[in-house]
C-alpha cells in the first residue's frame, strides 16, 4: 500500500518561502517519478512540479517557475518542493503524488494514482 503524506504547510507573507516535503512508503521510492499539485478554493487540481525517478529530469508549471525547486532524497524517500518569492495566488492546498509506472520519464496527469493528504500554503498579501 503505497502512502504519501505531506508536511511543511502554513502561513507566509508574500515574497516569503516555505519548504514542503512528501514522505512516501509502501514500495521502493527510488523507482517512480513523483509529482507535486495544488488546489485552491473554487478551483481545480493543477499540475506544480514534476521529479523523474532519478531526479535527472524536472519540470514545472509556467506560473512558479524560477520560483520554486522540486527535488527527492531516495535515501530518506522524500520529495521536496521548495517555494520562494512567494504570491497570494499561491494559496492552495497543496499535494505529492505518485503513480504506477516505474522509471518513467514523464507521467500524464492520469497516471498519477497515489495521493497524499494534502497541506495547506497560505500566503498573505
Amino acid at each position: 500500500q503505497v502512502q504519501l503524506v505531506e508536511f511543511g504547510g502554513g502561513l507566509v507573507q508574500a515574497g516569503g518561502s516555505l519548504s514542503l516535503s512528501c514522505a512516501a512508503s509502501g514500495r521502493t521510492f527510488s523507482a517512480y517519478a513523483m509529482g507535486w499539485f495544488r488546489q485552491a478554493p473554487g478551483k481545480e487540481r493543477e499540475f506544480v512540479a514534476f521529479i523523474s525517478w532519478a531526479g535527472h529530469i524536472t519540470d514545472y508549471a509556467d506560473s512558479v517557475k524560477g520560483r520554486f525547486t522540486i527535488s527527492r532524497d531516495n535515501a530518506k524517500n522524500t520529495v521536496s518542493l521548495q517555494m520562494n518569492s512567494l504570491k497570494p495566488e499561491d494559496t492552495a492546498v497543496y499535494y505529492c503524488a505518485t503513480g504506477a509506472r516505474p522509471y518513467g520519464s514523464t507521467y500524464s496527469r492520469s497516471e498519477y494514482s497515489y495521493w497524499g493528504q494534502g497541506t495547506q500554503v497560505t500566503v498573505s498579501s
